[in-house]
C-alpha cells in the first residue's frame, strides 16, 4: 500500500535515484534504518521507507493521522506481516513476527516493488533497496527485477558475527545445547576461541539465540538462516565506527560481500549543510515525554543515572521490583523509562514505600527522546540493555554503562563494553536489589567509574572524529553511495 498524497510524483521522476528501504518492524531497527534513509534523502535520493501494516497504525495512534505523510521525494508504503490483528499498545511476539515475515513478506514486498517501478506510477524507477539483515524475503523481489539488494545491519559487527557463525557451531555440535541443563551447568562458559575477529568469547557471549536445546527452536533457525542469507547481499552496511570494531570487520570483509562501516549514524546529520537535511520526523510507536528534558535542567551536572531497557524486553516483576528497590537504595537521582508493556504480564506498579524513598530525586515517563537524554549534561551513567542503538548513543554522549543484557546480541555488546572497550560494568541476569545499587555508586560515584568515563570520553571523540567528512564512516557512506546505490540495473534479467 502506497502512502501519501500523489501530487508531484512526475515531477520528480525522471530526477531522482528512488531507494526503498525495508527495516525489520521492531522500533530499534526502524530508527537506525530511518536515520540512515534521513541522510540518503538529504543527499539528494528518493525514499521510499516500508513499515507493517502493524506498525503504520501503531505511529498513527503515537503521533496522530498525518505522522507518516511524508515529503514529494519521502514517501511511507506499508506490507502486511501476516499476523492478525492485536493490541496497538504491546509488541508483537518476537519469534511468531519472525516466521510470519519469512513465510508471508516476499509476496506483498515483491507486489509493492513491481508497483513502484511500473511507469504508471509516477515515480523515479527503483534503483536499489536497502533491507535490514533479518528481512531476506527482498531478495526474491531484487534477484527478479536485478537490482543491488544491500543490507543494513541493525547488530553490532561483533553481535552479526555471532549469527553468523551459528552454521559453524551447529557444525561443531555446539549448538543447539545438548539439555536444557547445558544453561545451568556451566556449559555456557565453553571458550570459542576460533571465529575470526573474535578471540576471548565464551559461548555465553555470542548472540542468545543459541540457548536453547530444541533443534527446531524458532528463532535459532530463523536467525541461522539469515545470517547466511547475507551472502547474497550486494553490499552490507553496519552503524559502528572502524576503529570502535575494527578487527570483526576486517574478518567480515574477508568472507562476505562488500563491508561499508557507516556510523554512528545519527552523528552524521551534524555534517550536512543546514536547511538540507531530511525534515521527516520520528517514526516512534510510542508518544514521547519531553517534560524529563525541563526535569534534567536543573539537576548537577553528571548527577543523573538514566535507566532504559528499550523497546522490546518484557522483564518479570520480580526483577522490575529489584531494579526499582536497586534505584532507590543508591541514593542517586534517576530518570526511568518504564514502557507501559515492560512488566510481562501485568501492570508495572510501584512500591508506595519506594514512591516515598524516591521522592525528590526521580523522574519515571513512558518514553523518552533517548539522543537527546543522553546528551544532557546532567546525565552521569546508563543503566541499559545494552541494544546496539543504546550503546553506539551512550558511546557518542560519552556516557558510561551499567549493562543487563537481555536477548539478541545484546550479551555480545555487553562483552565488548566491559571487557574490550573499558565503558561498562554488568548486572548479573539474577538481579538483585544490592548488586544493583552498588554498581551504581560504583559508576556514579568511584575510581572505577571515573576510569570508565575517561575511557567513554576517548571513544568519543574517536566516534565524532569518524563521522567527519574525511572521516572513516563518511568516506565509507560516499563510498556505498558511489558504488553501490549507483550501481545501473543490470540487463540480464534471470
Amino acid at each position: 500500500m502506497w502512502i501519501g498524497d500523489q501530487k508531484d510524483r512526475r515531477e520528480m521522476a525522471s530526477t531522482r535515484t528512488h531507494v526503498v528501504c525495508m527495516p525489520s518492524p521492531a522500533q530499534g531497527h526502524i530508527n537506525a534504518m530511518l536515520k540512515f534513509a534521513k541522510v540518503l534523502h538529504s543527499k539528494g535520493f528518493f525514499i521510499t521507507f516500508v513499515n507493517s501494516e502493524f506498525n503504520h497504525n501503531r505511529v498513527l495512534k503515537s503521533k496522530g493521522p498525518s505522522a507518516l505523510d511524508g515529503l514529494p521525494d519521502f514517501r511511507f508504503a506499508t506490507i502486511p506481516d501476516g499476523l492478525p490483528p492485536s493490541d496497538l499498545d504491546k509488541n508483537q511476539s518476537g519469534p511468531v513476527l519472525c516466521t510470519s515475515m519469512k513465510k508471508t513478506c516476499s509476496a506483498p514486498f515483491t507486489k509493492l516493488l513491481t508497483a513502484l517501478d511500473d511507469p504508471s506510477s509516477g515515480v523515479p524507477p527503483v534503483a536499489c533497496v536497502i533491507s535490514d539483515f533479518i528481512c531476506s524475503f527482498t531478495l526474491d523481489a531484487t534477484t527478479a527485477m536485478a537490482i543491488p539488494n544491500i543490507y543494513f545491519c541493525s547488530f553490532s559487527a561483533c553481535g552479526f558475527m555471532g549469527v553468523f557463525y551459528y552454521k559453524d557451531l551447529m557444525e561443531r555440535g555446539i549448538i543447539p545445547l545438548k539439555s536444557e541443563e547445558d544453561l545451568r551447568n556451566g556449559y555456557l562458559d565453553t571458550a570459542i576461541d576460533w571465529i575470526p575477529g573474535m578471540p576471548k568469547l565464551r559461548l555465553k557471549d555470542l548472540t542468545s539465540f543459541l540457548r536453547t536445546a530444541n533443534q527446531e527452536d524458532l528463532m535459532l533457525n530463523f536467525f541461522t538462516g539469515e545470517g547466511q542469507a547475507s551472502l547474497q547481499a550486494t553490499a552490507i552496511i553496519f552503524n559502528t565506527f572502524h576503529e570502535l570494531e575494527a578487527p570483526v570487520i576486517e574478518a567480515l570483509s574477508s568472507m562476505l560481500p562488500p563491508i561499508y562501516d557507516i556510523g554512528p549514524l545519527h552523528l552524521l546529520p551534524q555534517h550536512i549543510p543546514n536547511g538540507s537535511f531530511s525534515p521527516i520526523g520520528g517514526v516512534d510507536l510510542w508518544r514521547g515525554d519531553s517534560s524529563c528534558m525541563k526535569w534534567l535542567d536543573e539537576k548537577e551536572p553528571g548527577s543523573v543515572l538514566y535507566v532504559n531497557f528499550g523497546s522490546l524486553i518484557e522483564i518479570t516483576n520480580e526483577q522490575f521490583i529489584e531494579f526499582a528497590w536497586g534505584l532507590a537504595n543508591s541514593g542517586c537521582e534517576f530518570l526511568w523509562v518504564i514502557r507501559y508493556d515492560l512488566v510481562k504480564g501485568s501492570a508495572a506498579v510501584l512500591p508506595k514505600e519506594f514512591c516515598a524513598e524516591t521522592n525528590g530525586r526521580r523522574f519515571i515517563t513512558s518514553w523518552c527522546v533517548q539522543e537527546e537524554v543522553l546528551s544532557h549534561a546532567a546525565i552521569g551513567g546508563f543503566l541499559t540493555h545494552c541494544g546496539w542503538n543504546s550503546t553506539l548513543e551512550s558511546i557518542s554522549a560519552g556516557v558510561p554503562m551499567i549493562c543487563w543484557p537481555f536477548f539478541a546480541d545484546q550479551q555480545t555488546n555487553c562483552k565488548y563494553v566491559c571487557s574490550e572497550w573499558g565503558i561498562g560494568v554488568e548486572i548479573d541476569a539474577d538481579v538483585k536489589r544490592e548488586e544493583v545499587a552498588m554498581l551504581i555508586k560504583e559508576v556514579m560515584e568511584g575510581e572505577k567509574g571515573k576510569k570508565m568515563k575517561r575511557k567513554v570520553l576517548e571513544w568519543k571523540e574517536k566516534a565524532v572524529e569518524a563521522a567527519k567528512p574525511g572521516g572513516t564512516s563518511w568516506k565509507n557512506l560516499e563510498m556505498v553511495i558511489d558504488k553501490e546505490i549507483m550501481k545501473k540495473k543490470s540487463t540480464n534479467v534471470a
